[in-house]
This record gives C-alpha cells, sequence and structure tokens, in this order.
C-alpha cells in the first residue's frame, strides 16, 4: 500500500477533529460535487475592527479540515476568505487612533470610513489588507472576497430578489427570535440612504420582487429604491445565509458565541432552498483575565506579539488543540505551546500512520513535519537566557557549544530563531530573577552539591549529574524531592518553577553552576 493510501485509509476513521469535520463533508457529497464543482469553504471576517489571532485561527482551522479531507477524497477545494466590509460602523474601536474622525462616520459602510491610520482608501480596506498580510504570511491558499464588491457587481443580485420572493418566510424565521421593539422596526433588507449613505435600520415594503424594489421611510419621505447592485445590504444573519446560497458553500465553523445565529441563518438557507454548510462551533479565546477577546477593544494578543516571543508553529497548535474547549490567549502561554509542539514533532516519525494522523504536527504542516531535531527545550533555553541576565544571541550559542556537539545556527537554523524568542521573552515578558538566600537543609545540600560537582570527571554528562542531583535530594533531610529542586530553581535560579537541574548544568556549565552556589550561599 502507498503512503497515500495507507493515509487515505487512516483519515477514514482517525478521531483526530479536523478528519471527522472532513468526513462530514464525504457524506454531503458522496459522488462529488455536480459537475465536477468544487467543494467551497468559507471564513468570515468583520473588519469594523483590527484582525487578530482568533481572526487567523479560523482561517487556519478551516485549512486543516480542507487539507484532511484532501487526504481522504480527490475532490477539488476552494477557501473563500470573506469580509463583511459593507456593513455600518456601529461603535468606534478602542485601539485605532482618530477617534472622534470615526464617530463622524458611524452608520456608514466600512469600506466607506475614512481609514483612521492614512494609509488606506478606507477603514475597511486597512483592515482587509492586514488580514491579507497575514494570512500570505503563512501561505493559506485562499481567495480574499470583498462583501462590498460582491453586493456592488451585481453578483449576489439573484440572491438578492430570492430574499425579496421569500421575504415573509424570512420574517417568521426572524421576528420570533427579537424582542417586542426590535420585532416592530426589524427588516431583513437595510437599505443605503442615498442622502447620507448611512446603513438603515427601517422597516421596508416589497414592491417588485423580481426588480428589486423596495420602499421605506426616511425622515418622513417615502423612498422608493432598488436593493439590487449595492442600493441594500442584509441584516447579518440574513446576509450569511444568502451568501452560503449564491456562493454555495460547503463548510464554515464559527464560535460558540454564534450558536443561535448558525441556527437562523441555516433556517433561512432552507427557506432559500438551499442546505446550509456543513461546520461545528469552536470555543472563543480568552484574555489572561478570562474575557472573550473583543477586535474593538484590542485585549488579547495580536499576531505579532505572539510571532515576537514564539515561532509560527506554536502558535499554529495552540489553534489545533482541544477547539471546542475555551482557552486564555496571553504570553504566558507561548513557553509551553513551543515545547509541547517540538514534543509532538520528536514523536512524529517513529510512529504508525494512525498515530501520525492524530499528532497536531501533522495538520500543521499539512503532512510531514521538518526533520530538524531539537537539541535543547525552550524552557532550558528561557532559564539559561535568565541566569545569564542581557545575553546575546553569540553568547547563547557558546553556551550550547558546550552542550550539543557541533552546535551552530546553520545546522539549528529553528534552534537560532528559537534563541532569539527566548531572549525577547526574558527581556520582555518573564518575570526578572528573585534569589533567596537557602535555609535550613538546604545549606548542607547546596555545599554537597559544590563537592560533587567538584569532584566530575571532564565530560560528564546531563544524566551523570542528574543523577547526582537526585541523590543528594532524597538523602539531604528533605520531606520530598519536590522541595529539594524548588530549594534549587529558587536559590539559584530565582524563579519558582525550572529544568531538569541535570540539563541545565550541563548547558550552563559545572564551573558556571557552582559559582551560582557560592553566590547563593555567601547570601545567608
Amino acid at each position: 500500500m502507498t503512503d497515500s493510501a495507507a493515509i487515505r485509509e487512516a483519515a477514514l476513521t482517525s478521531k483526530a477533529w479536523p478528519y471527522e469535520e472532513a468526513r462530514k463533508l464525504l457524506k454531503r457529497w458522496p459522488e462529488g460535487k455536480p459537475g465536477g464543482e468544487a467543494v467551497l469553504f468559507e471564513t468570515g471576517y468583520g473588519p469594523s475592527g483590527l484582525p487578530h489571532i482568533g481572526t487567523f485561527n479560523e482561517v487556519l482551522r478551516t485549512t486543516m479540515v480542507r487539507r484532511a479531507f484532501a487526504e481522504m477524497s480527490d475532490q477539488p477545494t476552494r477557501l473563500i476568505a470573506f469580509s463583511d466590509d459593507m456593513d455600518g460602523l456601529r461603535k468606534v474601536p478602542d485601539n485605532v487612533p482618530n477617534r472622534a474622525m470615526l464617530a463622524e462616520h458611524l452608520g456608514k459602510p466600512l469600506t466607506q470610513v475614512p481609514d483612521p491610520f492614512g494609509t488606506h482608501e478606507s477603514f475597511a480596506h486597512h483592515n482587509n489588507a492586514l488580514l491579507r498580510q497575514f494570512l500570505d504570511r503563512f501561505g493559506f491558499d485562499y481567495e480574499f472576497a470583498s462583501s462590498t464588491e460582491y453586493y456592488g457587481s451585481g453578483r449576489f443580485d439573484d440572491a438578492l430578489r430570492d430574499v425579496l420572493r421569500h421575504y415573509d418566510a424570512i420574517m417568521g424565521v426572524m421576528l420570533p427570535t427579537l424582542g417586542e421593539e426590535r420585532r416592530a422596526t426589524y427588516s431583513p433588507v437595510l437599505p443605503i440612504s442615498p442622502r447620507t449613505g448611512i446603513v438603515l435600520q427601517a422597516p421596508v415594503e416589497v414592491l417588485n420582487a423580481d426588480a428589486g424594489l423596495i420602499a421605506y421611510t426616511e425622515d418622513g419621505e417615502r423612498i422608493e429604491q432598488s436593493i439590487l447592485s449595492g442600493g441594500a445590504k442584509l441584516q447579518w444573519k440574513v446576509d450569511w445565509a444568502m451568501r452560503w446560497v449564491a456562493l454555495g458553500v460547503d463548510y464554515e465553523m464559527a464560535g460558540k458565541d454564534l450558536i443561535d445565529s448558525v441556527t437562523q441563518s441555516s433556517k433561512i438557507a432552507r427557506v432559500l432552498g438551499a442546505r446550509p454548510p456543513e461546520g461545528f462551533n469552536y470555543e472563543m479565546f480568552l484574555d489572561e483575565n478570562g474575557q472573550k477577546i473583543s477586535k474593538s477593544k484590542g485585549n488579547g494578543l495580536s499576531l505579532d506579539q505572539w510571532l515576537t516571543y514564539g515561532p509560527e508553529e506554536s502558535l499554529a497548535f495552540y489553534a489545533y488543540r482541544e477547539p471546542k474547549k475555551a482557552k486564555q490567549l496571553h504570553l504566558g502561554v507561548i513557553p509551553r505551546a513551543i515545547d509541547e509542539y517540538w514534543q509532538f514533532r520528536g514523536n512524529y516519525a517513529a510512529q504508525p500512520v494512525e498515530q501520525r494522523l492524530g499528532n497536531p504536527v501533522h495538520h500543521i504542516h499539512g503532512g510531514p513535519p521538518p526533520t530538524e531535531a531539537l537539541p535543547v527545550t525552550f524552557g532550558l533555553l528561557l532559564n539559561l537566557v535568565g541566569v545569564m541576565g542581557e545575553a546575546t544571541r553569540e553568547q547563547v550559542w557558546g553556551y550550547l557549544g558546550n552542550y550539543v556537539p557541533d552546535a551552530s545556527p546553520d545546522r539549528y537554523p529553528a534552534l537560532d530563531a528559537l534563541i532569539g524568542h527566548a531572549i525577547a521573552y526574558v527581556r520582555d515578558v518573564a518575570d526578572k530573577p528573585v534569589r533567596r538566600a537557602p535555609e535550613g537543609a538546604e545549606v548542607a545540600a547546596l555545599e554537597r552539591l559544590d563537592a560533587e560537582l567538584a569532584a566530575l570527571p571532564e565530560g560528564a554528562g546531563a544524566e551523570d549529574i542528574q543523577n547526582i542531583v537526585y541523590e543528594i535530594g532524597k538523602s539531604g533531610g528533605f520531606e520530598n524531592l519536590r522541595d529539594w529542586f524548588k530549594a534549587l530553581y529558587e536559590t539559584l535560579l530565582g524563579t519558582s518553577q525550572g529544568p531538569r537541574m541535570g540539563s541545565f548544568i550541563a548547558l550552563y556549565g559545572v564551573a558556571n553552576t557552582r559559582a551560582l552556589i557560592r553566590e547563593a550561599l555567601g547570601r545567608r
């Protein structure tokens, strides 16, 4: 059996969530989409605020499902990243300049709101450019789509006529979900005022569905207007359903906060004679205070922040794991994500195909990961840099040269990149070391460790050193080994947690470690 055949066979039963999602599409189109048409994946973006990691992760996760589908089917696929840039600006974001200027354009389509940054044609054009920039940075295969362009070009006109033809049925879906006051003014269609350019929230009367003609009242004046070719847009739940139908969307995931919206939009899609797309509801990322991340508030992490302190693969790893579980997204989660990613990557080559398909790195890399191994953990690098203080990349490589045979940036480019991340993380994020004086049994244990290290033969390895540390902890008068290791971290490294000490001492050097011990004993 060829590798691709073995992967396909294993994918059909794999419990990894991208395969479980992809199998929904196999069930949807067991014989392929009519006419050989591509199975269409969609992600949505509301450019009323700056893109954040949650936006990026939706494209990433959708891409993982798309890749999984490709491994079990020969059907062609496409991915559309759709920007709802014709939405009216409802409020001014907290994290942009020129907020007073933006306030003057409330209610206008986002593509008609000036760019507060002064770099693009509109606020939406600015945010759309940021979205495309970081999607391109990761090499995603996608097609960008603009709501303004699709409405204005007439591409949605047939679907808009259909919305008017089914106007009463759509109202029947939406009205029971609204409060009494909202029901009195609700309309699925939002005309755009020819006088002010504002997206209006006004009840409408359908005059001629085939012609796309409606009537509404603005400032006491009755206006008859076509909704075609950019004359109006739809309320977003209706818009979402219309878009699924008009484009033939087969798969779209959404955040858990949109469960009710998915339900209503799916009902409307059926009213319009189409089958809603497949998908699932993922949990939202939270900031370090447990609050939902918001584009307008700008809380949580930006993509650039994560990539300052960790590589792209670590972000993809964090996004892959447990998508239906709420997770906090802040700088403190980055080191663990890096080390866990490398742990799974190191296991990949020896795994049978069934286990490989459940390994996150298979979905991060779209197949086998690069073969470079990582000789030290990121956590160990952080401890080394933390003890060194203001370290340079060259100084860190100097220590690694004593620990890793033939260590060099050319041989270990991923490690070289991680050194840069570690230096930045210690400089900007990590707590500064606060070393305490040893006390009680800790004093004798440290004196014994110093003597044992002094007696080590040249070239003693990390395992030999770890055995010494372990034995001292067992016989040094501590209630348990945890107390001994905690004492080492707090007196030598100035942290509450730390690395495997044998590895750290081998990396930092016996002589340097003995100097740390002498400093600690001198603080008594």
